[in-house]
């Protein structure tokens, strides 16, 4: 006897071969296209981070002029939404921005605070041409050169990775071993900025004493 195909089981047999074709190549290009994908979401990220630090420093400006000083940090151990979360504490050196005080972002584009450090002798009303900062940025933790100095004050995003920055929840992040990232999360006068490496995201602003001093003048806080 004479065997018959049946068309409709050789169509089916066919169509699942081919799916599963497909579906693998499918499958391998969008795990080569993760990896590109990530990369874009992350400059993103960076992009709207550095708008937002743009924004803060104008804010950081405009409060000297109208108040003679810098405003202090804020305690960065506050959870957001608690008493006194993002107001200014003149206690205080260190800390992170005060974004309550400032109208500013409380976070970066990853969800961190930002942190912020500033010389103590521009948190005082009022204070004089001869006035000198007391932070510096150098171009690496290990023998690097200064970047800056003097600096009246400064503040850090610490990027996608986060080592050392603190959540809205008022917990910091386990610190980098990355020694330039160490420096940006520690408790000194040192910090660290360069462009972007596997072992560095940090985003680094600072305020300038020059341009600090000039609108202070033009303000006429200043003489």
């Amino acid at each position: 006897m004479k065997t018959i195909l049946l068309p409709n089981e050789n169509i089916t047999g066919f169509s699942l071969l081919e799916m599963s074709i497909v579906l693998t190549i499918v499958g391998l290009l969008l795990y080569g296209l993760i990896p590109s994908i990530t990369a874009q979401v992350d400059q993103q990220h960076r992009n709207d981070t550095i708008r937002q630090m743009n924004d803060i420093k104008d804010a950081l400006y405009g409060y000297s002029m109208a108040n003679g000083r810098l405003p202090c940090p804020a305690k960065a151990t506050i959870a957001t939404n608690a008493l006194n979360a993002g107001i200014s504490d003149c206690k205080l050196t260190l800390g992170v921005i005060p974004w309550a005080t400032l109208g500013t972002s409380e976070t970066d584009a990853w969800g961190r605070r930002f942190t912020y450090s500033a010389s103590s002798s521009f948190l005082t009303a009022n204070f004089s041409l001869s006035s000198n900062g007391t932070l510096t940025v150098k171009s690496s933790a290990t023998g690097g050169t200064n970047v800056a100095s003097n600096i009246p004050a400064i503040f850090i995003s610490h990027g996608n990775n986060g080592f050392g920055a603190f959540t809205t929840a008022g917990i910091q992040l386990s610190p980098s071993f990355a020694p330039d990232e160490v420096s940006n999360s520690d408790t000194d006068t040192i910090f660290v900025s360069h462009d972007f490496t596997p072992t560095f995201d940090d985003l680094v602003m600072w305020i300038s004493p020059n341009i600090l001093f000039n609108r202070m003048v033009m303000a006429g806080r200043l003489p």
